[in-house]
């Protein structure tokens, strides 16, 4: 594919684990961390965008029901409050579009690696390439994703929206290969974790 280059550099780095630990599960774990790492900047990044959404929205709910009846009224308020604080209302996604090559190679590798196959994890996983036939990860990852949108929603409006995601996201990744899911739970662990120690600086600075 298009990032097939990243996924080949992965492959190399979970197959040098493996010879580590013996383990793809520990070895996908391993890697998990090691992007987490070279991604941090981007995390931090986002994260500070959207702090600055939230302190912004009862400013922004004051406009909703003074135009409430002037939808582009409120469009453009909106926007010159924007640009009055210098903000950017998507500088808390851009950071993560920047990393949609890097989860996509992922993606695509975990999801083909022969490697994987008939290669056990822990206990009820004796198969990475296959989906984990209790859904225990599947599900944990759905609730570490419920977790995340509960900790980063900034429009209680939005909030109610994002939350069907999880649930969504659960339901698809059921029949997923289960190194692929144990990827994206350790992910959004480890993203989790950053954002609650952030979350906890900026409280103390505030």
């Amino acid at each position: 594919g298009l990032f097939g280059f990243l996924s080949i550099i992965f492959l190399s780095i979970l197959n040098f684990f493996y010879r580590v630990t013996y383990n793809y599960g520990l070895s996908i774990i391993i890697l998990t961390c090691i992007l987490q790492v070279f991604t941090f900047p981007l995390t931090r990044k986002s994260f500070k965008s959207m702090e600055a959404m939230k302190s912004l929205q009862p400013k922004i709910n004051e406009l909703r029901v003074k135009y409430k009846n002037d939808p582009k009224r409120l469009n453009i308020e909106i926007m010159n409050l924007y640009r009055s604080r210098k903000m950017n209302p998507f500088g808390g996604c851009l950071p993560m579009l920047l990393q949609i090559p890097i989860f996509w190679a992922l993606f695509t590798m975990l999801r083909n690696a022969v490697e994987l196959r008939h290669s056990p994890f822990i206990f009820w996983i004796r198969d990475l390439s296959m989906k984990d036939p209790v859904y225990v990860l599947p599900i944990l990852m759905g609730a570490t994703m419920f977790l995340q949108q509960k900790l980063t929603a900034t429009d209680p409006a939005q909030s109610k929206m994002m939350m069907f995601m999880p649930v969504l996201f659960t339901v698809i990744f059921f029949n997923f290969p289960s190194g692929l899911v144990l990827y994206w739970l350790m992910n959004n662990i480890l993203t989790l974790a950053m954002q609650s120690i952030m979350y906890r600086k900026s409280t103390v600075k505030g």
